[in-house]
């Protein structure tokens, strides 16, 4: 299974209940939810754009840092910290692919102060079937990709995200329950401490 999916490309169409809403949350109270995430924790299916699924749980330590760990018997494992992206394949002996955390359109919700108004940033904003879903971009790079993020209301709540990436890519993450707040430690996010972990 491609791992570079997990950051880069967008989520499937998944229905969430929630109460019905009149019209989109506004981007204002998104960016305000957004920049009061801190630490999360969650289960989370991931859907490729090839129909495959996986299972696991991710670590976002904003700004700037997350970690996906796929359920066992797989080792695979994505993480961003320091500016970077690495992806571990658990079928390889090599070092991981490593990239710009910037080239991501994950990037633009780990980013320390996220704001959905920005110019040129959100190039989709509806109500769809109780739930908002806002397409934002790199407003200096589109051809960066799309990352579609899907809340619902009363209380906002991200629920899912869909990456599309710089080669039309896409990858849903559909997000459990949230566990928000707490500490965690600082080598989920250190890349080079998990490569000599793995003895690469």
């Amino acid at each position: 299974m491609n791992r570079r999916t997990a950051i880069l490309a967008p989520l499937a169409l998944f229905a969430l209940g929630a109460p019905a809403a009149a019209a989109p949350i506004p981007l204002a109270d998104l960016s305000a939810y957004l920049n009061g995430l801190t630490t999360v924790q969650a289960d989370f299916t991931q859907v490729n754009g090839d129909g495959t699924i996986a299972t696991g749980r991710l670590f976002i330590r904003r700004p700037g840092r997350i970690r996906f760990e796929y359920a066992p018997p797989d080792r695979s494992l994505v993480m961003a910290g320091g500016s970077q992206v690495a992806i571990f394949d658990a079928k390889s002996n090599q070092p991981p692919e490593q990239y710009p955390l910037s080239r991501t359109p994950l990037n633009l919700i780990l980013a320390a102060n996220v704001n959905l108004g920005q110019a040129r940033m959100v190039v989709g904003h509806r109500e769809v079937e109780n739930t908002t879903r806002v397409i934002a971009q790199d407003p200096d790079n589109p051809a960066y990709g799309t990352i579609e993020l899907v809340f619902t209301a009363g209380p906002v709540e991200l629920r899912q995200w869909i990456i599309t990436d710089d080669v039309g890519n896409k990858t849903t993450v559909i997000l459990g329950e949230m566990v928000k707040g707490g500490s965690m430690p600082a080598s989920y996010f250190d890349i080079t401490a998990e490569s000599r972990k793995r003895g690469l």
